[in-house]
């Protein structure tokens, strides 16, 4: 789905197992394992320039979460009735947001819960406007519990004392509740960027609009992002720009490991701030096409200013039909002169207010 405008073998007891739930783990363990071998023997098809073949269009839409519900601790794999619960589970999500609305049910009246994270006034997207996604990641046999492999856990490491403050900080200046010019509003609403880190590094699934397209050339890699219409250049066996020169999505350097694409991206404007990332914010991305209609991407997130370890993670990109429709983001975008006229009409309101009660003697006195 492509639109315009509108971010996880259960915990075996050593001597409960039964006889058959020990067949079926063995027989799911050599499925993994031949099907890891068949993506180790894939040998990707070469370009005109004698490198592995990357291009065409391709999605990482997937429900599977960036990290892991801690109700499966280290595991990474899920079991297939795991699978079957949680895509069930996602399809009745979207058939419950694909109901009717009632026309003349008020902003007011929305459900305080309406699924994906959203509730109340939230509550502006209903099945019809969304695009996460329907399956759990499949990569190289493994049906996987989370995005994040590294740490163990599948959870983000803990965030430093300083990077801690230093976001409580950013958020009391400005962030979502800041109206008071575009600048304090998000790169999304501006259209200036992806919503989330759609166009990365790390590149991640989010909403709606996962799709991209890679086309090569001898000396770069260009990968176009539907979302927000972000293009990433990747010039190849080059060196990184001085490290004032900041840039949208930061300055990515790649080269050929055998048939793997290793990028390295450093340089990224601190607007951008993914996920409160400093200056010195590093990301290698691995992007290794594993059969005809999958690439394996991989990525690991170094920061030692704002996180106590690195982390990665893995996801698959999954061939899909083009073209790749242009996300004309500023046309029709009312949400942001809307959200700054009605902060601006709030301030009058409150000064208003404020006017009337000094004029009848501060609001102060009694009834």
């Amino acid at each position: 789905m492509k639109l315009r405008d509108i971010s996880i073998i259960a915990a075996l007891g050593a001597f409960a197992l039964a006889p058959a739930t020990l067949a079926q783990t063995a027989t799911k363990a050599a499925a993994t394992k031949t099907s890891a071998g068949a993506a180790s023997a894939y040998k990707a098809p070469r370009n005109a320039f004698g490198q592995p073949d990357l291009q065409g269009d391709w999605t990482n839409a997937t429900i599977t979460p960036a990290e892991r519900d801690p109700k499966y601790g280290d595991r990474l794999g899920l079991t297939d009735k795991e699978v079957k619960d949680l895509e069930s589970g996602n399809a009745a999500l979207v058939a419950d947001g694909n109901k009717p609305t009632d026309p003349n049910a008020k902003v007011t009246d929305l459900p305080t819960n309406c699924g994906r994270g959203f509730t109340g006034v939230d509550c502006g997207y209903n099945s019809a406007w969304v695009d996460p996604g329907t399956r759990i990641i499949d990569l190289e046999g493994v049906k996987r519990s989370s995005i994040i492999v590294e740490p163990k856990n599948g959870r983000i490491p803990a965030m430093t004392k300083e990077a801690q403050e230093k976001m409580r900080t950013r958020f009391v200046r400005g962030g979502r509740g800041s109206f008071d010019n575009p600048e304090n509003r998000s790169l999304g609403e501006r259209c200036i960027l992806s919503f989330g880190s759609s166009a990365g590094p790390p590149m991640l699934p989010l909403l709606y609009n996962n799709n991209y397209q890679i086309v090569q050339s001898k000396d770069e890699v260009a990968i176009e992002v539907e979302m927000v219409h972000d293009v990433r250049h990747i010039r190849l066996n080059s060196r990184h720009l001085p490290s004032n020169v900041k840039l949208w999505m930061g300055d990515s350097i790649g080269r050929w490991e055998g048939d793997t694409l290793v990028v390295e991206t450093t340089n990224m404007r601190p607007e951008q701030a993914f996920r409160g990332a400093s200056p010195e914010l590093k990301v290698i991305e691995r992007f290794t096409r594993v059969n005809p209609s999958q690439i394996k991407y991989s990525f690991t997130v170094a920061d030692p200013q704002v996180y106590t370890a690195p982390y990665s993670g893995e996801v698959a990109l999954n061939a899909t039909k083009g073209p790749l429709y242009e996300y004309a983001c500023h046309e029709g975008n009312y949400a942001l002169p809307g959200i700054l006229a009605g902060a601006r009409n709030e301030e009058k309101e409150a000064l208003a207010s404020a006017k009337a009660a000094a004029a009848g003697g501060g609001g102060g006195g009694t009834k």
